[in-house]
């Protein structure tokens, strides 16, 4: 009589795991890993670890706010509709614009500026600060 299981089962092909096809593959065990989590396998995870840890590991990355730019040419090109839109005033020869109002957050130095501009934004750049301010106007952040 055989002492221990190992010994029990030499010579048989199926080692008491039933027929040859038994014990085959990741199939007869629930799955690979955490498969069936949610399913048939969930109690395990949450008495082990106190709950599954959803979704991937690493660096998260913080998504881009994008940042609405306007040319100060562009600006320039569309004073007339501005002024007829009343979202700019023209006082004198100096033109008063809040960039607000046109869902702009930046002004960027691309163009030609041919007129006294008083400007507020959130941002400027270094060139159209310096194009505003070389025509006499101002640029102000808000």
């Amino acid at each position: 009589m055989p002492v221990n299981k190992r010994s029990k089962y030499r010579g048989s092909r199926t080692c008491g795991g039933g027929t040859h096809k038994n014990r085959r593959g990741a199939g007869n065990r629930g799955g690979r890993g955490r498969a069936g989590l949610n399913a048939h396998r969930f109690a395990k995870f949450y008495l082990e670890d106190g709950g599954p840890v959803f979704g991937k590991n690493g660096f998260n990355h913080s998504p881009r706010i994008p940042v609405r730019a306007l040319d100060i040419g562009t600006i320039n090109q569309m004073v007339d509709e501005l002024i007829a839109h009343s979202v700019a005033t023209k006082d004198g020869d100096t033109i008063t614009l809040d960039t607000a109002l046109i869902d702009v957050d930046k002004v960027l130095g691309s163009g030609r500026v041919t007129a006294r501009f008083n400007i507020t934004a959130k941002a400027f750049s270094e060139q159209a600060k310096a194009k505003i301010e070389a025509m006499g106007g101002q640029a102000l952040i808000v």
